[in-house]
């Protein structure tokens, strides 16, 4: 996988931590305090002998240590500095969720679909938002609030069929993790574009659908070439 996992606002002179508590500690307030977003601390990974679990306690967790911890979540989610330190003091070791549908909405993809729109959108010479991969192999675009209305009109305009191409929005009510949480022991969410100066006015969806659309489309279209009979 391609992805380099980064913070942002990284200094020659800023200090790295020394513990994963820490680290996502200190991403959660450069989150709010440089990006202006809002975050919230969600479930963690409690080791156990041979190995970890989430602290949901659930068997068979899908997103071990990179969930909410319940559905009262969204009002948890703050952009202040001090309540963020305060959050992850009383959670120490929590993973990073940001809450979509505030500062910005998300476009997930797969990996493959992911990186050959990324491509085009390079040779077309797109301005783009930041950009996760996970370690599910997906990847998640950070866009303009109101992708989430939009979206799948758009994807029909462009002839695809939003129900056959695996492109995924995410708005109001739901969250993406945020680097560097880490999803058990699959490993952590990373930057593939981090978030910068350079990129702090995001896209609105129109702007990158056609290239998402396109690549999911040829993703589909791959997938079914390798489906026997």
């Amino acid at each position: 996988m391609l992805c380099v996992e980064e913070t942002i606002g990284v200094t020659g002179g800023a200090r790295v931590p020394g513990q994963r508590g820490d680290l996502l500690l200190d991403s959660a307030v450069r989150y709010a305090e440089e990006r202006h977003w809002d975050v919230f601390p969600g479930t963690r990974l409690v080791p156990v002998p041979g190995g970890e679990r989430c602290s949901c306690e659930q068997a068979g967790c899908a997103t071990p240590g990179a969930h909410a911890t319940g559905p009262g979540w969204a009002g948890l989610a703050t952009g202040s500095p001090a309540a963020v330190r305060r959050l992850w003091s009383r959670q120490p070791g929590a993973s990073v969720l940001l809450p979509t549908g505030r500062a910005f909405d998300a476009l997930e993809v797969s990996e493959s679909a992911g990186f050959l729109a990324l491509a085009r959108m390079e040779r077309m010479s797109l301005a783009l938002g930041p950009v996760t991969c996970t370690p599910d192999r997906r990847m998640v675009f950070f866009v303009l609030t109101g992708a989430a209305a939009k979206a799948d009109t758009l994807v029909r305009k462009l002839g695809w069929d939003p129900e056959s191409v695996d492109l995924v929005v995410r708005g109001e009510g739901q969250y993406v993790a945020a680097p560097p949480t880490r999803v058990g022991g699959r490993g952590a969410v990373q930057w593939a574009r981090r978030p910068t100066q350079a990129n702090r006015w995001l896209p609105d969806v129109a702007e990158l659908i056609s290239p998402l659309a396109y690549a999911c489309g040829q993703d589909a279209a791959a997938v079914r070439a390798r489906r026997p009979g």
